[in-house]
């Protein structure tokens, strides 16, 4: 990413497209809106307010956010949520032939990976994209990208159950806390006559198998786990095994967490996100 000024960029320049135009083609507003916007300083360039109307700038190279919300400029990105049914593996092409990812990316040209992975009985929020820049932010736990999880557990979980899960539990590969924790409900199931409870998990590791280790260790293994969230995405009504583009506010968020992260935390180097981080929950 670009974190300076671009060279040229400016009033006098006459390198680059005028930003009101480069406005205009993201979506973000009329040619005359996306003026006001510029005249009102609500506009930056690489962090910098920009209220010249004859400002020009590079698409490729130069960041733009209006109030804050990051502006995408490259159109040949793509960025998919995922509703992940059971049975399917978290990978473009299973060496092993069982159902994968692929026969949800057929309605794009682009070529599309899964920005970390779920295990295979888990369901829920994956997202997709060939921007391989967000997803090293996304995958990468040294960015604390928050992922929120409804386990449907075995037995009733307590408050004190709950209490333990934030204040960290410990498992062979050390210990581990929920960022987030709540108790969402405890009943008797009605298929198996057994108390069962639903619980919400908030996390940001990217450990294997996170969450079913975490319950198993406080005595309540996981009967059904689903992923609602993945920072800013919900995964809101989108039925089990649809997929769909992201809204322009939707990728205006993830665009903005990438950059926010990106700009305050050092990367480590980021796992392979092409096919998959290491890590399923």
């Amino acid at each position: 990413m670009n974190d300076g000024a671009p060279q040229g960029w400016g009033a006098q320049s006459t390198d680059g497209v005028r930003l009101q135009k480069v406005l205009a083609n993201a979506g973000v507003a009329s040619r005359r809106v996306a003026e006001d916007l510029i005249v009102a300083g609500r506009v930056r360039v690489n962090g910098e307010v920009v209220t010249e109307l004859g400002s020009r700038i590079d698409p490729e190279n130069d960041l733009v956010d209006v109030d804050g919300t990051a502006v995408q400029l490259d159109q040949s990105k793509r960025y998919v949520m995922l509703n992940k049914p059971t049975g399917v593996v978290s990978s473009m092409k299973d060496d092993r032939g069982r159902p994968d990812l692929r026969r949800f990316t057929q309605d794009w040209d682009e070529r599309l990976y899964n920005v970390g992975r779920l295990d295979a009985e888990t369901s829920g929020l994956l997202v997709l994209t060939n921007d391989g820049e967000l997803a090293h932010v996304l995958a990468h736990p040294s960015f604390g990208v928050t992922k929120v999880y409804i386990a449907k557990v075995d037995g009733r979980v307590t408050p004190q159950t709950v209490q333990k899960l934030v204040r960290g539990v410990d498992l062979e590969d050390g210990p581990i806390a929920a960022d987030k924790a709540r108790l969402l409900s405890a009943s008797t199931g009605s298929a198996t006559g057994r108390e069962e409870s639903l619980v919400e998990l908030t996390l940001h590791s990217g450990r294997n198998r996170i969450v079913r280790r975490m319950m198993a260790a406080v005595g309540h293994p996981v009967v059904e786990l689903v992923r609602r969230q993945f920072g800013p995405l919900h995964l809101g009504t989108l039925p089990a095994g649809r997929a769909r583009e992201l809204t322009k506010v939707e990728r205006g968020a993830l665009l903005t967490l990438a950059r926010s992260a990106t700009s305050s935390t050092p990367a480590e180097d980021a796992p392979d996100t092409r096919d998959g981080d290491p890590s399923a929950e």
